[in-house]
């Protein structure tokens, strides 16, 4: 075999030929390597591109008071809210998952099944190699739920909790009030309330209406709660501040310095300021004045209308009427807190479909008409309940949405109760679809709902009918 030479005409040995080859193909691998990295990295930082690609946010969340849950048939919910806007701000649709637990969100982000938590997570060292958090950092914390007036003086110091007695949930609130306790050398009364039908918004109803006097719940759902129920206390705090925010996985950065960006210039948009107030702010127990005229028999402006339009869905116009001074106190200008307007506080979509011209949802012929037709449409998927018992049935779907009817008499029935009595059987379950037991049932399909609303919509609509009965001529 001849021997190669070198440029300058010399033999190179076979030995250090070989070693040539070696290093060419070695720099020829690493260049290789450099470049998959590159690669990767740069598949890793467009992490943004691929959602606006894909045109949809996956989120994932809870169902909570605050965060989401349907009403009439409506996503809702103020985390709900906030990922819609933010959504919208990428030029996407949003699409909701609903997880478990916090533990259960965490893992489902990392598996790759969501995009974002949009919820008040707690920042913990735990999870910091996992996530990043970003959005709205939030400070939440525990407080002492009580009524304002009357004799007794709101608690300013934890001090002035010995001696007293307190109601609370088993798990945290329990744990820190036991916690709270020892450090004040005892004197606590707490009370555990393992009751599973009772939730913690039940507790703070209670509080409000003096059956108990003192309750513990986080400082957010404390506040929403005060817009049912304006006479409560919740300016005393028992736990330390906990840092809360939204999280991404680590390897989608652009994403979450895109939600920091969208959080800083959305605090003061209208938006925002709208979502905070519907769910923080806005009162949503509506006041109720007396019949019109009972000397004349009538309970309204729009008697007439309700005698018009019952006969359609062969109902008495005064329980129509009742519906409607439940809902508006017969104010045709009433807008709720959700959305709904008009006499019968039909929701916008509700309105479109039921054929409420645009601009007219507030006319009282066209909100009743309309009111009607959505009672007839609901009727018919009560078909199989007598007149008498259904028309329970409807008043509680007008109210919640006809989903959670149905997970209520699901429940019913697989806890051995009628699912077609709403007296003493669906309506204990209604009750218990606030609690998270319950709503995470498998025959539950739509999740978390304040359903003391509905139980009380339905009690107080046909107690008021009764009354009307009485007192007004048919």
């Amino acid at each position: 075999m001849a021997e190669r030479t070198s440029p300058t005409g010399r033999n190179l040995p076979a030995f250090h030929c070989q070693l040539l080859i070696a290093l060419v193909l070695l720099c020829s691998v690493m260049g290789c390597r450099g470049n998959h990295n590159a690669a990767a990295e740069q598949e890793e930082a467009v992490d943004l591109q691929q959602i606006k690609d894909n045109g949809e946010l996956v989120v994932l969340t809870l169902y909570s008071s605050t965060s989401y849950f349907i009403y009439r048939g409506q996503d809702m919910g103020f985390q709900y809210e906030l990922g819609e806007q933010f959504a919208k701000s990428l030029g996407v649709k949003l699409k909701i998952k609903v997880a478990k637990n916090i533990h259960d969100l965490i893992e489902r982000l990392l598996a790759g099944e969501g995009d974002l938590i949009a919820y008040n997570l707690p920042i913990t060292k735990e999870w910091k190699d996992s996530l990043t958090y970003c959005g709205e950092e939030v400070i939440t914390h525990q407080v002492i739920v009580q009524r304002t007036g009357g004799r007794v003086k709101p608690l300013k110091d934890v001090t002035e909790l010995i001696g007293k007695d307190v109601y609370v949930k088993p798990g945290k609130y329990y744990e820190r009030l036991v916690n709270l306790d020892k450090e004040l050398g005892g004197g606590i009364h707490i009370h555990k309330v393992s009751n599973d039908s009772i939730t913690i918004e039940d507790l703070i109803m209670q509080v409000s209406q003096g059956k108990i006097p003192y309750t513990v719940a986080d400082n957010d759902v404390a506040r929403l709660n005060t817009t049912y129920y304006p006479n409560l206390n919740i300016g005393l705090s028992i736990s330390f501040d906990q840092r809360a925010s939204w999280a991404v996985r680590k390897d989608c950065p652009q994403l979450a310095e895109a939600a920091n960006k969208w959080h800083e210039k959305n605090m003061t948009s209208p938006a925002y300021t709208a979502s905070m107030k519907r769910y923080f702010e806005i009162g949503k127990a509506i006041p109720h004045s007396p019949i019109l005229s009972l000397r004349e028999g009538k309970i309204s402006h729009f008697d007439h209308l309700f005698k018009k339009y019952a006969p359609d869905i062969n109902w008495d116009w005064r329980l129509l009427a009742s519906l409607a001074y439940t809902e508006s106190n017969f104010d045709t200008t009433a807008v709720s807190w959700a959305g709904a307007k008009g006499l019968m506080q039909l929701m916008p979509a509700t309105a479109r479909a039921m054929g409420v011209p645009p601009g007219k949802e507030q006319n009282p012929e066209e909100s009743i008409k309309a009111a009607t037709k959505y009672i007839a449409a609901t009727a018919k998927s009560f078909s199989k309940i007598p007149q008498e018992e259904r028309i329970n049935f409807i008043l509680a779907s007008y109210n919640s949405g006809i989903g959670h009817v149905f997970d209520a008499m699901a429940l019913a029935e697989k806890y051995g109760k009628n699912k077609y009595v709403w007296r003493d059987n669906v309506e204990n379950f209604i009750l218990l679809k606030s609690n998270e037991e319950y709503f995470t049932d498998p025959v539950c399909k739509n999740g978390y709902f304040r359903g003391i609303e509905t139980y009380n919509f339905v009690r107080d609509i046909t107690a008021r009918f009764e009354q009307y009965k009485k007192k007004i001529k048919s």
